[in-house]
């Protein structure tokens, strides 16, 4: 059996974690296949959106802890995680996490570093890292209170509480929540729109927004200006001006608009 399935629709990548007899528990062989996709993904060009989703009805239940623990020593194991999630946080195409079930631990993080998430009413989620003698990982420390403020941060870390899908989306943990029998066509609707979007710009809002909550009002700035230098340079932004004059959709490619020089070149040529 596959742990991890992969699937592409109309530049839409679906990274389905396929453990189903574990609630997709991440073991080792899990960790590493998503490890690959995500930089699979990254360098694929063809990817406009990204979703991460489970099989079986969970999403994730965290690591796997059905073997115990293994011989190896924690810091080696904890790399492929710390690479997982930098992977994933980083990506320069927006991600979705389609959480149908239980979302916990290392789990629910991973769902938490996709930009945006589409819960079930019947998903659960948990930060049980406590009640296994463990503090948070896969970002949760860093993600938590940034989403839902320092005290909030604390309730559910410290007490490894579980919460449903209607209080994870009142706490801004989740985006949308949507009848299971509407969810797919919700998700795919919203990937596609994310798909046709300016890749260029869609990457520099993306980690503008990532890089905005530690940096100063004048870093952000910088940062800003250095993003709009970027976008001009792509055949997007004409495009959209454009499209909006002939009151038409705009056609986005990320495409290199730069007069002279290297453009108008084949790729290959570069």
């Amino acid at each position: 059996m596959t742990v991890l399935r992969t699937d592409d629709t109309d530049g839409v990548r679906t990274l389905t974690l396929n453990r189903p007899h574990r609630k997709n528990a991440l073991d080792t062989e899990l960790w590493e296949a998503l490890r690959a996709a995500l930089e699979a993904a990254g360098r694929d060009r063809s990817v406009r959106a990204l979703v991460l989703t489970g099989a079986g009805g969970a999403f994730c239940s965290g690591a796997d802890i059905s073997k115990g623990l293994s011989g190896v020593h924690p810091v080696y194991r904890m790399r492929t995680l710390t690479e997982v999630t930098l992977l994933l946080h980083e990506l320069p195409v927006p991600t979705v996490a389609k959480v149908t079930g239980a979302a916990v631990g290392a789990g629910w993080n991973l769902a938490l570093g996709c930009d945006l998430v589409v819960s079930v009413p019947r998903a659960r989620f948990s930060q049980v890292f406590t009640r296994r003698g463990l503090s948070p990982d896969c970002g949760g420390s860093w993600l938590l209170p940034r989403l839902v403020g320092l005290q909030q941060a604390r309730r559910l870390a410290l007490l490894a509480e579980t919460i449903d899908a209607a209080e994870a989306h009142a706490l801004g943990l989740v985006t949308w929540v949507v009848d299971p029998g509407k969810v797919d066509a919700f998700v795919d609707a919203l990937t596609a729109r994310l798909a046709a979007g300016a890749p260029v710009a869609l990457a520099q809002t993306k980690a503008l927004l990532n890089e905005g909550a530690g940096s100063t009002l004048r870093e952000a700035l910088a940062a800003e200006a250095r993003a709009q230098g970027v976008n001009f340079a792509t055949a997007d932004a004409p495009e959209a001006y454009a499209a909006f004059a002939d009151r038409r959709e705009a056609h986005f490619t990320g495409g290199w608009a730069v007069p002279g020089g290297l453009a108008g070149r084949r790729e290959d040529e570069r």
